[in-house]
């Protein structure tokens, strides 16, 4: 149960600090690779549940931060991500991740792709290895070092 806790309250604690900063986190980049993110963690595993997808579809339309953006757009942005991991995992995975680093000239929106991975991958109270690892990844990709955030 203590790890169950530490998850949701690492999860409570980066959707308090994305919250702080929702009105600096309005450029393509930063929407690019939020939605790159959220299909790489939905996607860590290799395989995308239906459950699963519908789960972080609904987180998308949710986040108070991502209301910067149309909800329209960020769902076919996420599609298109999981489309591309879907068709081939391991090339698809090096284009979303190409995806991800888009934010890597701003430190805020980078931090705040991270975060935004942490609370999708934290949202079912298990943030799973497969999950952190792909986070992991991606803060190599931004330029931030993964003990940051805990990984």
């Amino acid at each position: 149960m203590a790890l169950w806790d530490r998850i949701r309250e690492s999860a409570s604690t980066m959707q308090t600090q994305l919250m702080a900063k929702k009105n600096e986190l309005t450029s393509g980049a930063f929407r690019d690779a939020s939605m790159a993110m959220c299909a790489l963690v939905a996607a860590a595993d290799g395989t995308i549940d239906p459950a699963e997808r519908q789960r972080v579809a609904q987180l998308i339309a949710t986040n108070e931060v991502l209301k910067n953006f149309a909800p329209d757009d960020l769902h076919r942005r996420f599609e298109e991500n999981l489309s591309r991991l879907t068709t081939d995992f391991a090339l698809g995975k090096v284009s979303v991740m190409q995806e991800v680093a888009k934010a890597r000239k701003k430190p805020a929106e980078a931090r705040a792709v991270i975060q935004i991975g942490i609370v999708i991958g934290g949202a079912d109270g298990d943030f799973d290895k497969d999950e952190q690892a792909v986070v992991r990844e991606a803060c190599h990709a931004l330029g931030l070092p993964p003990h940051e955030f805990d990984l």
